[in-house]
């Protein structure tokens, strides 16, 4: 970890240091995270080479725009990195509709519908994970927009590289039905993800970074695992922590 001098100037805040405090005293659990991450990601790309070139065709096939979509994401130390993802919706959907997706997304293509279920969209992040932007486990990656709306406590997740999967996803993996009921009532989507989700959602990241620990990290990715294979298994509360959706 940076020493607290060295962090950005917006992390600097009573809150955060709280949470440093305590990540500190992991410094080695920290270092095994990331030689965790760079092992099995280089084994996983590998592994996974040939459904790469499999989804590349068939997302070329079913819609006009480029295999990857990519975005520029926050992760650690509020840094932008820019995120691969396998192109699930039209080109350019960013810029026709809301940041956040709704459930029956018009936007979505026929096979981003079905990969998104599955969530091999999320493949192409082993290249982000062996880069160093994110890890197998941490506080999903938002856009800048919405880090914005961070405030001093949250920004406390920015003390870890960003994730492909947490507790928060698993437990809002039908976030898009969610923003679907506010939107109906004539709410603005981005108002629905902000005032809404995410500060729940933030609340399961933040209890996260207090519980941290590697074994911690090998439980969220065994419940990522089954709820990719049993979609209807839902995990409704996190022990801590108040759902009030």
């Amino acid at each position: 970890m940076r020493e607290w001098e060295k962090l950005p100037k917006e992390l600097r805040n009573a809150r955060v240091r709280k949470y440093y405090s305590l990540l500190k005293k992991k410094r080695m659990s920290l270092f095994i995270k990331r030689m965790l991450d760079l092992i099995f990601g280089v084994v996983l790309l590998v592994f996974f080479s040939p459904i790469f070139l499999i989804l590349a065709v068939v997302i070329k096939i079913d819609s006009k725009g480029p295999v990857f979509y990519r975005q520029e994401r926050v992760t650690i130390y509020n840094r932008t990195f820019k995120i691969f993802k396998f192109r699930t919706m039209v080109q350019n959907a960013d810029k026709i509709g809301p940041l956040a997706t709704v459930e029956n997304d018009k936007r979505v293509t026929r096979v981003g519908r079905i990969i998104r279920k599955v969530r091999l969209d999320e493949i192409p992040q082993l290249i982000n994970i062996i880069a160093g932007d994110m890890s197998f486990v941490g506080t999903r990656p938002e856009v800048r927009k919405y880090v914005d709306a961070y405030n001093d406590e949250m920004k406390a997740t920015l003390l870890m590289r960003a994730g492909v999967t947490s507790y928060a996803s698993i437990v809002f993996k039908d976030e898009d039905q969610i923003i679907k009921k506010y939107v109906n009532k004539n709410h603005d989507v981005d108002d629905v993800y902000v005032d809404k989700i995410l500060p729940l959602k933030m609340q399961i990241n933040l209890k996260y970074l207090r519980d941290f620990s590697v074994l911690t990290d090998f439980k969220i990715c065994v419940l990522t695992v089954i709820s990719v294979l049993r979609p209807k298994k839902r995990i409704k509360t996190i022990s801590g922590v108040k759902n009030e959706i």
